[in-house]
């Protein structure tokens, strides 16, 4: 028989080299140049079986499985149950001291065994929400680049401008339910990190499922690349992005336009999407233009208000009167600042029956020039006006703390170490218990940390931040700070709109989740100082959330899903996805 040497190897002409199995494609005589096609078996039985995140079970698979599966052989013989395989994974995850390590282990996880990787995170949801999500995932995705293994969303370029609905289809789940999508230019409180982003809406469905037991398959995290801003970046000869300064104007409307579109000519009206780190000019827009036409919402506007007037309300037991009898003074003016704002005056309109005009005024912002005043009126972007109220120029934070003589201070500004010891200590001069709130992220851009707050506030202050912090020994008394994180409001959100068949989300939707969550404080919380319930019972507080979510879309008449089920709460749990190992056929 003519044969072909090659390297040493001896390879027949209708064979693959070594193992005598005819080469039906051709792929092992193709050189470089060639194209062949990337066949691929489709049968989840035996070793493919092992290689799909949603059906491998690791060692867990039974004697029958083995045997009805063709895995004889690919397998150990020892068989290890879920509960001992997460007990050895979280055992290995602790070997690790730097969090990037632990993040990329999670995420290798979950490429490898979905369901373990989920009933890791439900089981141990307060050691690593921090892994998965903020501050870890800020740190990733500034090494995203470093660390892509293979991709976990969609990733939608200027490219792909003409055949979005194209792409879209070349995703292999068809029944989505909710996207997180993002541009990258305003991730968390670190810029414009382009395309590495998609960290963030592959965090965040991560805890959709986790938290509020939305469907894996349900769920789709998309990056929509228009270029960075950032020279560092541009300058990465490792950037999986677009390398070119960001499309603006039309060219992004345009861009934006046909993907709206596309999401729900495949997807449909029902299918929630969730805009995620868009600059505020942006943000703003979206969730202007459209939120008559689609099920849109905009976790860093109204996620982000929900959960913090949701601890404000609960702070409010600890401190006594009501919500109009507070003075609210924010540092950062950007989505966030002006989102909490309008919400909490929304809240205090409800609750006072007076006009939303008049509430707002017990509300002051100060951006980067100073207080925000009616004098500064004509130069102010257009979500800022309506806090511009009548007072004499202010500059720096202090002297708007001294003046405005606030009960609560907020901060939401993206810049670490601005709640000085001067701030905290004007703070507790004119209120027993000062409510502060250091909202930026990650830990690094907080306004201050707890222990500078009860350490600077002699004790008295009721804190709360975006990113974890530690417990504080003060005066020998032990604080345990509130974390006023998204993950209490959004995946509860969700699954009340997806379980409703909901058309649009409404700011009702938004005061219903607030106060669901803050119902969910007990009296033992309160004696801990803790104005947020411990994250343990996260699937019970988002199933009360999404119950009344739920009842809200039904009373506005925005429900789809008809009969109402009469116990929202238990059919809120029903929906829940559970991570428990199936056994095969």
């Amino acid at each position: 028989m003519e044969s072909t040497k090659m390297n040493g190897s001896v390879l027949d002409n209708k064979a693959a080299g070594g193992g005598g199995v005819e080469d039906v494609y051709g792929e092992d005589f193709a050189t470089e140049d060639q194209l062949i096609t990337p066949w691929t078996v489709s049968v989840a039985s035996g070793y493919s079986l092992l290689r799909d995140p949603k059906h491998n079970k690791g060692l867990a698979f039974n004697e029958q499985e083995r045997d009805s599966h063709y895995l004889r052989g690919l397998l150990p013989p020892s068989f290890l149950s879920q509960d001992l395989q997460e007990k050895k994974v979280m055992h290995n995850l602790r070997q690790y001291k730097v969090p990037l390590q632990r993040y990329v282990a999670m995420m290798d996880l979950q490429e490898r065994n979905e369901r373990l990787f989920y009933k890791l995170l439900i089981d141990n949801v307060e050691e690593l929400l921090p892994v998965v999500y903020t501050p870890t995932v800020g740190e990733a995705c500034q090494k995203y680049g470093s660390i892509f293994r293979r991709p976990q969303g969609l990733y939608i370029s200027l490219k792909e401008k003409g055949r979005i609905s194209e792409v879209l289809k070349n995703w292999p789940e068809r029944n989505i339910q909710v996207i997180v999508v993002t541009d990258g230019e305003r991730i968390l409180g670190l810029g414009d990190l382009g395309c590495q982003g998609m960290g963030i809406p592959v965090g965040k469905l991560s805890l959709y499922t986790a938290l509020g037991g939305l469907r894996p398959s349900a769920c789709l995290p998309i990056t929509i690349d228009v270029g960075t801003n950032n020279e560092q970046l541009l300058n990465d000869e490792f950037y999986i992005g677009l390398k070119q300064k960001r499309a603006t104007g039309q060219e992004y409307a345009e861009l934006l336009e046909e993907f709206m579109s596309a999401v729900k000519q495949n997807y449909g009206e029902k299918v929630l999407i969730q805009f995620e780190d868009f600059a505020n000019h942006n943000a703003f827009e979206l969730l202007t233009k459209y939120s008559s036409s689609h099920l849109v919402f905009n976790d860093d506007i109204q996620g982000t208000a929900s959960v913090v007037l949701s601890g404000i309300i609960a702070a409010l037991k600890l401190l006594g009167g009501s919500l109009a009898d507070q003075t609210f003074l924010f540092l950062g003016a950007g989505e966030a600042g002006t989102g909490i704002a309008e919400l909490i005056a929304l809240e205090m309109s409800k609750q006072t029956k007076s006009p939303i005009e008049e509430t707002r005024k017990k509300v002051w912002l100060v951006d980067s020039k100073g207080l925000i005043v009616s004098s500064r009126k004509e130069s102010l972007q257009h979500f800022k006006k309506p806090w511009a109220h009548e007072h004499e120029p202010v500059k720096g934070l202090l002297d708007a703390v001294k003046a405005i003589k606030p009960t609560m201070l907020i901060g939401t500004s993206g810049t670490g170490k601005t709640f000085t010891k001067e701030v905290v200590e004007a703070m507790s001069s004119f209120n027993e218990k000062p409510v502060i709130f250091a909202l930026s992220n990650p830990t690094s851009q907080s306004e201050c940390t707890a222990e500078e707050a009860y350490t600077w506030s002699e004790g008295r202050a009721i804190f709360a931040s975006g990113s974890p912090f530690d417990p504080v020994e003060y005066d020998g008394k032990v604080f345990t700070p509130g974390q006023g994180n998204n993950a209490y409001i959004f995946p509860g959100l969700g699954l009340g709109l997806i379980m409703s068949g909901a058309i649009r989300v409404r700011e009702e939707m938004l005061l219903a989740a607030s106060e669901a969550l803050a119902e969910q404080v007990t009296q033992e919380n309160f004696d801990n100082g803790l104005i947020y319930p411990p994250f343990a019972n996260i699937r019970k507080i988002s199933a009360h959330i999404a119950a009344k979510v739920a009842a809200k879309a039904y009373e506005l008449g925005l429900a789809s899903r008809l009969p109402q089920p009469e116990d929202l709460v238990s059919y809120a749990e029903s929906c829940m996805y559970s991570p428990v190992y199936r056994c095969y056929r």
